[in-house]
């Protein structure tokens, strides 16, 4: 019974008792993969938190609600034999070089993912939604938690755009 969620499959020869060999199929779900490569993400420098718009508000109403982070937010995995790509949508912290960061990030779920799976990582695609920058209070250690404080420049800046950007690529 091969679903969407669960594509992976390796058959396995292992020793069993008695040096028998023992067959079977080992089947990874693409929210495992989700979680590791979100764990592995947030430990990069300069992550200020995963997800981006109402992907990022929602997960913070959750997490409030639950007591912890759903490491899966803003991590899109497809798996399917020996192969796995990874879509990850972050906010980064203003000041991080964000090459730098974006290179870490990839470091990190590339080798966690293959150390923990035995999946080949094929392509790790990184959409930095926003940059965050910190309140006077954040600053300061006013512990109003990173989520709570209002969120990034974009949700403070004017809505509407001058300029023509159509030569920006």
């Amino acid at each position: 019974m091969q679903t969407e969620q669960y594509r992976t499959s390796q058959v396995q020869q292992n020793s069993g008792p008695g040096g028998r060999n023992v067959s079977g199929r080992t089947r990874i779900a693409d929210v495992v993969v989700e979680s590791i490569a979100g764990i592995a993400a947030r430990e990069a420098d300069g992550v200020y938190s995963m997800g981006g718009g109402v992907s990022r508000a929602m997960g913070a109403m959750r997490d409030r609600l639950q007591s912890g982070e759903d490491s899966t937010r803003g991590v899109d995995a497809e798996v399917g034999e020996t192969q796995a790509a990874i879509d990850i949508a972050l906010v980064v912290e203003y000041g991080a070089i964000i090459t730098d960061t974006a290179h870490q990030i990839r470091s990190n779920v590339w080798r966690t993912v293959k150390e923990m799976t035995g999946l080949e990582v094929v392509e790790i695609n990184i959409d930095v939604r926003d940059v965050h920058v910190p309140e006077p209070s954040e600053e300061s250690g006013d512990a109003q938690g990173a989520e709570g404080s209002g969120g990034s420049r974009r949700d403070r800046r004017s809505a509407s755009v001058s300029g023509d950007r159509s030569h920006v690529r």
